[in-house]
């Protein structure tokens, strides 16, 4: 599939400049149809055939292949959640805290990043430690100072207010050499560039189909490593997490612990419709005309520039005099783009279906 296309699917794009992917990603027909169209069968159809869980069961497991062949894992190592966040907290409930283990985290982490350990210090009395980085740039040698004290170290593949790519694979030898695990906010990453799990090594990988891989919010994809899973005890139990559920309970042996029960299988229906989508582009002509874009904004925009200069990810940060009042008089001139609080910026996201008008457009506006 070419690029316009796929633009030409997006019915969002009829009326607005969209550059905020990195929040969220608007779907084209063919997502949101083949949602539309599994819950008219599911509540039409399934009841008369082969029943309404088995039906929900087949879609769970169609996503769960699609997604690990996303990732480069096995559907064995993935869970269906419904976040980032949600999977990220899946982890941290799941570990068994003591007083005074240490998480280590960089201090470019989302929110998704940030919160759920704070929330493991209150509880369980686990200290927090912030890795200083430089304008997005986190250097391995601090990590490799700080790592040792720690348990868990959480960091993102992209950041999210720089648009930087963190050096995953590096932290996960040093932190592992340390004996620590490492969990990985991947949510910037689907969609605009390749991930494979197995040459990262990561522990644990978070992310979500809602942003670049333009699929429907409330479908997360949770990747755990089988060298790790069976350590892990969820907070919460139900028919999908366990071996039998009609007897004394036992975990699965693999990610699906972290799965419950009766959940709605529409999102991860168009999950795998987003990944088809994604694929249908070709992640390799996704990442060349994401480069071409963010190349062209960067030199418009200057010295204004915070973010790299060389490509890394369509994500693009700029130092505006308001950032709000910016954001807010872009959407009235159509184009959407976002304000950061750290650093106190604007942002936009160019994907593969923005086009260099949309560009122009904007550095018109500033």
């Amino acid at each position: 599939m070419e690029p316009a296309a796929l633009r030409a699917e997006m019915p969002a794009l009829e009326r607005t400049i969209y550059m905020n992917t990195g929040a969220s990603g608007p779907s084209p027909r063919r997502v949101v149809d083949a949602v539309t169209e599994f819950v008219e069968y599911h509540e039409y159809e399934a009841p008369a055939n082969e029943g309404m869980y088995t039906a929900a069961f087949e879609a769970f497991a169609d996503a769960r292949e699609a997604a690990a062949g996303l990732l480069g894992a096995t559907p064995a190592e993935v869970a269906l959640t419904q976040s980032t966040v949600d999977g990220i907290n899946r982890v941290a409930n799941a570990i068994d805290w003591s007083a005074g283990d240490t998480v280590l985290r960089t201090d470019l982490e989302h929110p998704a990043g940030v919160l759920p350990w704070q929330r493991q210090r209150d509880m369980y009395g686990v200290e927090v430690e912030v890795l200083e980085t430089d304008r997005g740039r986190l250097d391995v040698d601090d990590v490799k100072d700080a790592v040792h004290d720690a348990r868990l170290v959480c960091l993102s593949s992209l950041s999210w207010n720089y648009g930087t790519r963190l050096p995953v694979s590096e932290v996960v030898d040093v932190a592992h050499d340390a004996g620590a695990q490492v969990l990985v906010d991947a949510v910037q990453s689907p969609g605009q560039t390749a991930v494979d799990v197995s040459e990262w090594g990561a522990d644990f990988v978070a992310c979500a189909s809602h942003k670049w891989l333009l699929g429907p919010w409330g479908a997360g994809m949770l990747y755990v490593s089988e060298d790790v899973v069976t350590d892990l005890e969820p907070d919460h139990v139900g028919y999908l997490s366990v071996t039998d559920s009609n007897g004394d309970y036992e975990f699965k042996p693999n990610a699906h612990r972290f799965e419950m029960g009766t959940t709605a299988p529409a999102p991860y229906v168009g999950l795998r419709a987003a990944i088809e989508t994604i694929d249908a582009v070709g992640i390799g002509t996704i990442e060349s005309h994401i480069q071409e874009l963010t190349d062209r904004l960067k030199a418009g925009l200057g010295d204004r520039l915070l973010g790299p200069e060389a490509y890394e990810s369509g994500l693009v940060t700029f130092a505006v005099d308001d950032p709000e009042a910016t954001v807010e008089r872009l959407a009235e001139a159509g184009i959407q783009i976002r304000a950061i609080p750290s650093p106190e910026a604007v942002r936009a996201s160019l994907h593969v279906f923005n086009t260099a008008g949309d560009v122009d457009a904007l550095l018109d506006a500033l």
